[in-house]
């Protein structure tokens, strides 16, 4: 989509980078000896590395899942305390063509239109050159392409099939008729974004790097394997039933007529999908973290807090994981109350022996066990390792934020942590999430406390290796790898495995078994990551799984806590639900632009 230019901010960049408080009116009006103009940027390298590096800026931080990203809060894994969220008009059905929040339609194709002006003229920047050859401009460009194509991806998880803008990039000026055009197939999307990431891969280096050497100062620019992970994102993506055969929109077209959906499922989508993930496997310089004590508690902590660990192939430097931390954090510890795993979540992960809770004959629903002088709940014993890093139940020890000694926590209505203490800090589940919550963040009182900070990592290698279990599962059922890097998933994890290992389970029979178990796994492995919005959308599941969510009884002291009641606001799913609404702005600027369905 042809757009125009609206701030220099989002399209050059550049009020930031070289030109201060100056309105972008004035500045393309008039140019004072102290200001530069664009094309003066391109002749500088400082000045170039600014505005490439004011694109990077673009890149999507999940955890900001209060007023950025609602993936987290819109599902059945969490339920979020607050009616100012963004998760809270979606979850009750007001999203609409004039209700698009969040809507990073125009956000990502200004940034779309950043990377690809800095693609055309980086090339003029006759300083790099000299001083570093053009090795490192082919690196920025390179850099450049794959920033534009994740930022079509962002764009293509959210709204589905988009306009592909191509190279050129519209004066500011130009006519209204320049902008229509009308939106893409679904498959061209993938096949020109699979392309530009693959040109980007094949120059981008291995590891990062400055002037040509390892260097871990550029930890969080794009790298090979970055790319290769996106690309092996998008494909599992586009092979899942939502964009792979899917008849329910054999109606959806374009201006011009064409179905922007496949109507034909091609099973080939997957082995693409399975091959783009291995490929990521193949290039050996990434492996799941383990901490050097073998406890598995402090292995799964470590995904998150041992900086830019061989796990994590993309991270973000700068994030919003201080308020991911208070909102996470018990009021006990100084924080918020704000995020609570549901029940359904909660009943997701396993027990120790790597069956579920209905498998099991560990799990209990009833009764109580003395652990340590605190009275705990049954169902919250002998559940597996990741259960206890990513979540606080009812006496749940915690320490952290401004608490001086571990203490338990509790969420009774009457308790430090219940609904009776505070109008609207409580979580409404009767539960937090604990995952990646950096105890040492102090925020909640006036926002001038300490902050964790960490990278967040975007891409991490147990992602790629169920993309690929999940790929081979529907291409190559039976396949030897799909059980081997399920297994080591779990192995990390501290449960048994299937079919290997002491206390081996028997490995899931038939394609469909292992599909849910693949799914089951996901679901635990990755939670609270933002990976199941868009999950039980491409599975077409959405509608079976959301709705009326459940937790603890948070209205109640006492052991009448302890029973599954509904949570106060239910997460409608409407059909339309399957592709974000496009605003009514968008459309109105461009005849040719046709709304995703049902809306």
């Amino acid at each position: 989509m042809k757009l125009q230019f609206r701030s220099i901010k989002q399209i050059f960049l550049l009020c930031i980078v070289v030109i201060g408080s100056l309105s972008c009116k004035k500045f393309f009006d008039q140019v004072p000896n102290d200001r530069m103009t664009i094309e003066e940027v391109f002749k500088k390298k400082a000045t170039s590395e600014k505005f490439l590096a004011n694109i990077y800026s673009s890149v999507p931080d999940d955890q900001q899942v209060i007023h950025d990203f609602p993936w987290v809060g819109t599902t059945d894994e969490a339920d979020l305390t607050w009616s100012g969220g963004l998760n809270y008009p979606i979850n009750i059905g007001n999203l609409s063509p004039t209700m698009t929040t969040p809507d990073y339609w125009a956000p990502y194709y200004r940034a779309i239109r950043s990377a690809t002006y800095f693609l055309n003229h980086i090339d003029e920047n006759d300083e790099i050159r000299s001083l570093n050859g053009q090795q490192l401009i082919d690196q920025y460009k390179a850099e450049a392409r794959f920033l534009r194509a994740l930022f079509y991806f962002c764009l293509m998880r959210q709204y589905g099939p988009v306009i592909l803008v191509g190279e050129d990039v519209i004066a500011p000026d130009a006519p209204s008729a320049e902008m229509q055009q009308p939106r893409n197939t679904y498959d061209e999307c993938v096949n020109y974004v699979v392309s530009e990431l693959d040109k980007a891969a094949a120059v981008l280096p291995l590891v990062p790097e400055r002037n040509g050497q390892p260097n871990d100062a550029e930890y969080g620019r794009a790298t090979k394997g970055i790319a290769l992970s996106v690309k092996a994102r998008l494909l599992l993506y586009a092979a899942s039933p939502q964009f792979n055969g899917n008849t329910d929109l054999s109606e959806f077209k374009n201006a011009e007529g064409i179905v922007l959906i496949s109507q034909t499922l091609d099973a080939e989508k997957w082995k693409k999908a399975a091959d783009a993930a291995k490929a990521v496997i193949d290039l050996g310089i990434y492996s799941l973290y383990k901490d050097p004590s073998g406890d598995p508690i402090k292995s799964l902590q470590g995904i998150f807090f041992q900086a830019w660990n061989d796990e994590q192939i993309f991270a973000r430097k700068r994030n919003g994981l201080a308020q991911w931390d208070v909102h996470c954090e018990p009021r006990q510890a100084g924080g918020w109350c704000g995020i609570g795993p549901t029940q359904e979540n909660i009943d997701s992960y396993f027990m120790a022996d790597g069956k579920s809770i209905t498998e099991s004959p560990l799990y209990s629903e009833t009764g109580f066990t003395d652990v340590s002088g605190r009275r705990i709940f049954n169902m919250y014993l002998n559940r597996e390792p990741r259960f206890y890093r990513d979540v606080t139940y009812n006496n749940a020890i915690w320490q952290g934020g401004t608490m001086k000694e571990p203490a338990p926590i509790s969420f009774f209505v009457s308790g430090p942590n219940g609904r009776n203490g505070h109008a609207t800090d409580f979580s409404k589940t009767g539960y937090l999430i604990r995952k990646n919550v950096g105890p040492t963040t102090n925020i909640g009182s006036g926002g001038n406390g300490q902050r964790q900070d960490r990278p967040l990592p975007l891409y991490r290698l147990a992602e790629i290796y169920l993309n690929y279990a999940e790929a081979l599962n529907e291409y190559s059922p039976g396949n030897p790898d799909i059980v081997r890097y399920l297994n080591m998933i779990r192995e990390r994890a501290g449960i048994p495995q299937y079919g290997s290992g002491e206390n081996a389970l028997p490995v899931p029979s038939g394609q469909a078994e292992m599909r849910n178990k693949i799914r089951a796994e996901r679901r635990i492995e990755l939670a609270y990551e933002g990976h199941r919005w868009f999950d039980i959308r491409r599975w077409k599941i959405a509608p079976q799984v959301m709705g009326t969510l459940h937790g603890m009884d948070i209205s109640k002291d006492g052991d009448a806590f302890y029973k599954r009641v509904e949570t106060m606001t239910p997460h409608l799913f409407r059909q339309s639900y399957y592709l974000w609404p496009i605003s009514q702005y968008e459309l109105d600027r461009n005849r040719q632009l046709i709304q995703n369905p049902g809306w």
